[in-house]
């Protein structure tokens, strides 16, 4: 991981996006700590995947206590076909 200042990423930008995409962590300091991490878009998208099964195991998790305390809704075989979106 290197910790940079605002100035040096605008002087020296072409080395740490090679740094960046060599997998290296770029923290750029900014001032009153509102400091920002620079990543590939690769770990991106693979952080963003780890948030979305979070919040979907979450939601489980939610359902399996409603499901557990009787808070469930039946419905027919016709019931839910009359639901089906065509």
């Amino acid at each position: 991981m290197i910790a940079i200042k605002t100035a040096d990423l605008t002087q020296d930008f072409r080395r740490i996006a090679t740094l960046v995409t060599n997998g290296e962590i770029v923290i750029i300091s900014r001032p009153r700590n509102e400091n920002l991490v620079v990543i590939t878009e690769k770990e991106y998208n693979e952080l963003e995947r780890l948030r979305q099964n979070v919040q979907y195991l979450v939601k489980l998790g939610e359902s399996l206590k409603q499901a557990k305390n009787g808070n469930v809704t039946i419905y027919t075989k016709e019931q839910m076909k009359a639901m089906e979106v065509e």
